[in-house]
């Protein structure tokens, strides 16, 4: 087994990199709550805090910042190009296409990571990985459907090229990273502060300012510090030095929970549609992930 396939099977990175992914399911609770505020604007000021966040941290431990972001250019490239490219094709595509559609669409990302893993040196694909991901993806269309009839509209074809473009950019950005195994993940707070500076001025662009009232700071800090700060880290950490496949496999998670999360506030309810999504999501990561994560605990 060569180097790469060996960091692939780290069980302590892939158990660190699916943080990021609970963290993620709180994004929608905590958007929801934060909805009067644009999409742009609030990816600017969230990414702005996890930045400074992060900041702070390596003052803190008397870390100089000039050598945190003195990174190769191809790292700045995908770190960047993931970070801002995904969301700014997500909310573009919402603005182009039905937000079912896009979604629907933007969820093959999960799928992607697992069929791109196979490029990777020592990453062959095993046909029950190909089966849970699958089982993932057919789970998330029930769950995100909700027994809704879904077509394919052409007059929506820019939105739904964009969520596509979501799927590849975070799927190629989460595979890529193995690339740049010797960038810190504490780079990834550089990421951040570029990411909110292109958000900030597309919400110039396309966007009129709200400043945000009361709960809505604590709703913006929970974004920054959690799934728009520490989840990115999290994830970076786990690309690169955990399994990947098992990671891909189980993203399928991330709409389930946020769903229950939605459920469990009250935002939400029950559906028979969540009890198929659960079953073909959790099923399909048991198959396809469930050595790895055994090996995690």
């Amino acid at each position: 087994m060569n180097s790469d396939a060996a960091d692939a099977a780290s069980p302590r990175a892939t158990l660190i990199g699916s943080i990021a992914l609970l963290l993620w399911a709180t994004l929608a609770l905590l958007t929801s709550l934060a909805s009067s505020l644009p999409p742009f604007q609030l990816v600017a000021m969230a990414f702005a805090l996890a930045a400074i966040a992060s900041f702070a941290r390596w003052i803190a431990r008397g870390e100089a910042i000039g050598p945190k972001l003195r990174q190769p250019l191809g790292a700045w490239a995908l770190g960047v190009g993931g970070l801002f490219g995904y969301h700014f094709c997500y909310f573009v595509a919402l603005r182009l296409a039905p937000p079912l559609e896009a979604n629907l669409l933007n969820y093959l990302w999960p799928l992607l990571i697992v069929l791109f893993s196979a490029l990777l040196p020592g990453g062959g694909l095993r046909t029950r990985h190909v089966v849970g991901a699958f089982a993932g993806l057919a789970g998330a269309v029930v769950l995100i459907a909700g027994g809704e009839r879904v077509e394919i509209d052409i007059h929506h074809a820019w939105g739904d090229a964009l969520a596509l473009a979501c799927a590849a950019i975070w799927a190629g950005y989460s595979v890529l990273n193995r690339r740049h195994r010797d960038v810190p993940s504490d780079a990834v707070g550089g990421f951040c502060a570029a990411t909110a500076l292109l958000a900030l001025a597309c919400h110039f662009v396309f966007e009129t300012s709200v400043w945000p009232q009361g709960w809505q700071w604590a709703v913006l800090a929970g974004l920054g510090l959690g799934p728009v700060g520490l989840a990115f880290f999290a994830w970076d950490y786990g690309c690169k030095r955990g399994d990947i496949r098992a990671l891909g496999l189980l993203a399928y998670l991330v709409p389930l929970l946020s769903n229950a999360l939605l459920i469990a506030a009250g935002r939400g309810q029950f559906t028979p549609a969540f009890g198929a999504a659960l079953l073909l999501i959790v099923g399909g990561a048991a198959i396809g992930a469930g050595d790895s994560m055994r090996r995690s605990v």
